[in-house]
């Protein structure tokens, strides 16, 4: 029996694929953007959200209550990115990046997850990453926010035991989408030519990694199994072995041995 979903930054990449594989499933899917003139020609319905207004959240779940009773799966996919030193990172930068990769998450959950407690059922889909899981230089505001959800999709999963509803992470690595020309780039802000050499290097790195990254299709075949799933797992590592072994490793190696390795990939000496 098909499920109704709502798939959050749906107007290109892995969002634009889930929404699109789960309707072809026999789902009803409504994928939301902030704009609609985004999204054209597709089999989902196309519904308004920008996940960081209260008031755009709670009239997007409203018309896909009224409109359908329930929402049986929220997927949080909406994200972005800003790069930049740690060192020397703007605050409003640092606000922007968590306000749409972490409060848009804890705003459109709480949003839908009354309905789903009150049905004693529904599943929940964070799409975490793998830098959710480790530090990447020069990418630490995106990582602090992917961390974020981490701490906030555990907590959630122990409170909701009691109530049917499911919490489940996914943590894709690099995949070929539109997220790296939308990245967002601090300007390098202090005089130092090592490091900024460095922090170009590394741009460089993590932009060649999505570029030759799988089709985010992947990813979608992956919601479809876990969508239909009646006990899915915590957690998926999706991508490349190259990258997901990472997971592993760090929790095998001295800390210093893996954080080498790490710097040796985005050329940080």
């Amino acid at each position: 029996m098909g499920k109704v979903i709502l798939v959050t930054g749906a107007s290109s990449g892995i969002g634009l694929a889930c929404a699109t594989a789960l309707q072809a499933k026999g789902h009803t899917v409504y994928g939301s953007t902030r704009d609609l003139s985004r999204i054209k020609s597709v089999s989902f319905k196309p519904i308004e959200l920008d996940v960081t207004s209260d008031a755009s959240v709670n009239a997007a779940i409203d018309k896909i209550i009224k409109e359908q009773g329930k929402i049986d799966v929220l997927v949080n996919n909406a994200g972005n990115g800003v790069t930049g030193p740690a060192y020397a990172m703007p605050v409003d930068f640092a606000k922007k990046q968590f306000e749409v990769n972490f409060f848009g998450v804890i705003r459109v959950s709480s949003a839908v997850l009354p309905k789903m407690i009150e049905a004693k059922s529904g599943l929940i889909i964070n799409v975490s990453s793998l830098a959710g899981l480790f530090g990447l230089p020069y990418q630490a505001m995106y990582s602090a926010s992917k961390y974020a959800i981490e701490g906030y999709s555990q907590s959630l999963r122990m409170e909701l035991k009691s109530t049917g509803v499911k919490v489940v992470l996914i943590n894709p690595g690099d995949f070929k989408t539109d997220f790296t020309q939308n990245r967002e780039k601090v300007p390098f802000p202090i005089k130092n030519e090592k490091l900024e050499k460095e922090y170009n290097t590394a741009v460089a790195s993590m932009e060649k990694d999505e570029s030759v990254g799988q089709s985010p299709d992947v990813i979608a075949k992956k919601l479809c199994d876990i969508v239909n799933s009646s006990n899915p797992a915590h957690r998926y590592l999706i991508g490349a072995l190259g990258q997901t072994i990472a997971v592993p490793l760090k929790r095998i190696l001295p800390g210093g041995i893996f954080e080498k390795l790490m710097n040796d990939h985005y050329g940080i000496k």
